[in-house]
């Protein structure tokens, strides 16, 4: 049985209230929509896919202090005025993610002739012990994984949303003249864009980071489908403003020092600018590694052990800190690499995108997510909602 139902679709079995039907609508295959928005604490990001795979389009708007808090919507009305900035590059409809820090993430087993429909019911029964909050004040779906190594059954992930939080990012879209074509969590998002069949193959077990501004989301992805993420306080942007106030310099020669020489940075007349980028590197590091030895030790329901993470991948536009990859690879001991966001959008021998490969990886969850709307040109069982 063929299973395609990436994404976070709607919740419980029972009927969707009138507000979410609307904006949940089965999608247009004749017409789709290849654009992703990525909303954060303190931007809007976008980008655009033609039907050959270029950028028609793509941006950042910030976003006010307060109008987006952990992920949470603190006020619709700002939100939808920030995201109607996107209606004057002719973006219409949009597949959106929601953020990782509201979600519950968890995996479970199905009989292989189990449909969606069955699937989403049998879910139900999961929420006691794994999620605080009843099916009915929630949005959720699953993504497959893969066979469970026993007979006839599946393993699946199951990501789960409170109901009011997407009920508030449709309202924001809604209001904005946005049609809202799907839900998805972040790292679903980016593993669509970063990771090959090959990669799912050789690696099943991947540790992604996406280090950002304010946090860093971390995700264990087997066969490209998230079943373990959390969400740590350790963002570039402090770095970035330390930086600025050593150096008594602007954003982008911050940004500069950070990319070009980083953890690399030649002690005797950088002192002060590598103690501030190592202590952000070791914080990171840190967590990364606690994570990455959670999951060492994880065993399932079964107790056997956890199929151990063989890579760790970076993105995030805080990742270009220069010697992040070796340095993480050094204190964890897992090959790590920074992630190439068009890696499954095209070849760069055959274009070159007018996003650079470094503001590049600040942009993974916005082309995963137009992605999504490419994918659906061709194949008629990707579901959305």
């Amino acid at each position: 049985m063929k299973f395609a139902f990436p994404g976070v679709a709607l919740g419980s079995f029972n009927p969707l209230s009138a507000f979410l039907d609307r904006w949940f609508p089965t999608p247009r295959f004749l017409e789709p929509s290849a654009v992703g928005v990525d909303v954060s604490d303190v931007s809007v990001k976008w980008v655009a896919l033609d039907s050959l795979k270029h950028v028609r389009s793509f941006g950042t708007v910030p976003l006010e202090p307060g109008i987006v808090v952990g992920g949470v919507i603190k006020d619709v009305d700002a939100l939808a005025s920030t995201l109607s900035v996107l209606r004057e590059q002719d973006i219409t409809e949009a597949h959106v993610a929601l953020p990782e820090e509201t979600a519950y993430v968890f995996t479970t087993v199905v009989p292989d002739d189990t449909t969606r429909e069955q699937i989403l019911r049998m879910v139900e029964f999961e929420f006691e012990g794994k999620v605080p909050i009843s099916p009915q004040a929630s949005v959720y779906d699953f993504d497959v994984v893969s066979g469970r190594g026993e007979v006839h059954m599946r393993e699946v992930g199951v990501v789960v949303f409170p109901r009011e939080l997407a009920e508030n990012y449709a309202s924001a879209f809604a209001h904005a003249g946005i049609r809202l074509l799907s839900f998805e969590l972040e790292a679903r998002s980016i593993a669509r864009a970063v990771f090959s069949s090959h990669d799912i193959l050789e690696e099943p077990v991947t540790l992604l980071v996406d280090f950002g501004r304010l946090r860093s989301g971390i995700a264990v992805l087997k066969s490209g489908v998230p079943i373990f993420t959390a969400t740590v306080g350790v963002g570039g942007k402090a770095m970035e403003h330390s930086l600025m106030e050593t150096m008594s310099c602007t954003k982008e020669e911050a940004e500069r020092f950070r990319n070009e020489q980083g953890l690399f940075a030649d002690v005797a007349a950088h002192k002060k600018e590598i103690e501030i980028v190592t202590s952000t590197a070791v914080a990171l590091a840190n967590e990364v590694n606690r994570y990455y030895h959670f999951w060492d030790t994880h065993k399932n329901d079964k107790g056997e052990r956890a199929t151990p993470v063989s890579r760790i991948v970076l993105v995030g536009g805080s990742s270009n800190l220069h010697g992040l990859e070796e340095y993480i690879a050094s204190r964890v001991q897992v090959p790590t690499v920074r992630g190439d966001i068009w890696h499954n959008v095209f070849s760069y021998d055959d274009y070159i995108p007018p996003i650079s490969r470094r503001a590049s990886l600040g942009y993974a969850t916005s082309v995963g997510l137009a992605m999504r709307g490419i994918q659906q040109q061709y194949d008629p069982n990707l579901l959305t909602v």
